[in-house]
């Protein structure tokens, strides 16, 4: 009489360290936030954005008025350019070739997982609850994210042969990692 033994895979229970650490390790949730920083002719409208008006408190950007380009609204418009302060916080975060263009990104945060907060499961699919919050990987960042704002967002799971995974496409109710994170409610 033979003996027959299972095994498990610690991917085959949907515990809340699993679910963490598939959230921490995905592409999505490792991604930097990217920030655009145009010069040249801005609307009103992108000028005095939130994002634009903490440059100009820290003094990275000035502008005089300027005229609107064909189909640009609303008036006034806005000659964008960066101060020396604003060239010398920048220099380092612009690839090379990037830094004579009129238009360019550079990462200013990464997301840090601060917890599973849920897990409810329906059969082979999962909805996981997270907190998580944006940390500035420099000056520019820091001017722009507060650490200090918690996020919450769902992303979904489903069970396969081999075990859990994050649902990459979504078939059903569930959300994939990037639609948690465009989705993602501050925390109260």
């Amino acid at each position: 009489m033979g003996l027959a033994l299972s095994s498990c895979s610690p991917r085959d229970f949907l515990t809340r360290r699993l679910a963490t650490d598939l959230i921490a390790a995905s592409d999505a949730f490792k991604t930097p936030q990217q920030f655009a920083i145009q010069t040249g002719i801005l609307s009103n409208k992108d000028y005095v954005s939130p994002e634009y008006l903490v440059l100009q408190q820290h003094g990275w950007v000035s502008a005089t008025t300027a005229r609107c380009a064909p189909g640009m609204a609303p008036a006034p418009c806005w000659d964008v350019l960066l101060t020396p302060s604003g060239v010398d916080t920048v220099r380092a975060l612009v690839p090379a070739g990037e830094a004579d263009k009129a238009s360019f990104f550079i990462p200013i945060a990464r997301r840090e997982l601060l917890g599973v907060t849920g897990i409810s499961k329906r059969g082979s699919e999962a909805d996981v609850d997270f907190t998580w919050r944006w940390v500035p990987l420099n000056e520019v960042g820091a001017a722009l994210y507060s650490g200090d704002l918690h996020y919450n967002s769902t992303v979904g799971f489903r069970e396969y042969d081999d075990g859990w995974r994050l649902m990459q496409n979504t078939p059903h109710s569930a959300q994939t990692l990037d639609d948690a994170f465009k989705n993602a409610e501050p925390a109260r």
